[in-house]
């Protein structure tokens, strides 16, 4: 079985002072994909011992103290991937691929758009460029069975079942008509497919993964599922288990632990 996790930081050094590695050591993970580091190479935290943290790859943004992703790992990646070919995003961190055999994983943080009609602007463009790289990597898995895994906060809440107060936040970054379209797109035209949603498809409170810093969201559960392992076809079938964990806090994000049968090792 091969258990991957994904989790949003939001400052891997604020995350590990909560105790982020210390539950990650121990939920046996053979591949952990996190984002928003907010930090550079030489200020990333070391970590206790375990076979998860074996082997390390980051992709930092040229900015200091913001966005950032990386892979940890318990087997060696044959190879990593710093970036998708776009110098805007790839200046800003939001990209990196770790490939084991057949199976490649990625890491992946999509743009807010919610702090700025700019940021926003900036997201459409990423979607616009971002499209081509998931139909390349989806017709590699048709035409060469080389099966890949999308982990990371994709900022986009896909349905109404995916955030508690979905009427009142239609007009609001991560759930505009526009960014579902697309998403929805991933999955109905390209063929993606959500594998929390594979498993669980009516799930609805136990499926989200943050929560607003404002108004008791967090205690309330007033939250967006916008954390997701999305995958090919071929990868997606093989999930047996998912769960989001919510006993503690490290982030404004909860992790999301997704079993698959499969073995890379």
């Amino acid at each position: 079985m091969l258990r991957i996790i994904t989790l949003n930081f939001n400052g891997i050094r604020s995350a590990a002072k909560k105790g982020a590695f210390d539950w990650l050591a121990t939920q046996n993970a053979d591949i952990v994909c996190v984002q928003e580091l907010k930090a550079q190479l030489g200020e990333i935290p070391a970590v206790p011992p375990a076979p998860t943290f074996s082997h390390a790859s980051f992709h930092c943004a040229e900015k200091k103290g913001y966005s950032g992703v990386g892979i940890y790992s318990r087997h060696r990646p044959d190879r990593i991937i710093e970036g998708f070919g776009n110098a805007e995003f790839d200046a800003e961190g939001r990209y990196i691929q770790a490939d084991f055999g057949r199976l490649s994983v990625v890491s992946l943080y999509l743009p807010s758009g919610s702090s700025s009609p700019q940021r926003q602007e900036a997201k459409f463009r990423f979607l616009d460029q971002f499209r081509p790289l998931l139909e390349q990597l989806a017709a590699a898995a048709r035409r060469d069975g080389r099966e890949v895994v999308l982990c990371g906060d994709w900022n986009i809440a896909h349905r109404e079942i995916d955030l508690k107060n979905w009427k009142s936040n239609q007009k609001n970054s991560g759930f505009l008509p526009e960014e579902r379209a697309w998403i929805g797109s991933v999955f109905d035209d390209l063929g993606w497919v959500d594998v929390y949603r594979r498993l669980y498809p009516a799930a609805t409170g136990e499926a989200y993964t943050w929560w607003s810093n404002r108004g008791q969201a967090w205690a309330r559960n007033v939250g967006w599922r916008i954390d997701y392992q999305i995958a090919t076809p071929g990868f997606a079938a093989t999930a047996r288990r998912a769960e989001v964990y919510r006993e503690q806090r490290f982030s404004d994000h909860a992790p999301l632990s997704i079993d698959y049968d499969w073995s890379i090792g």
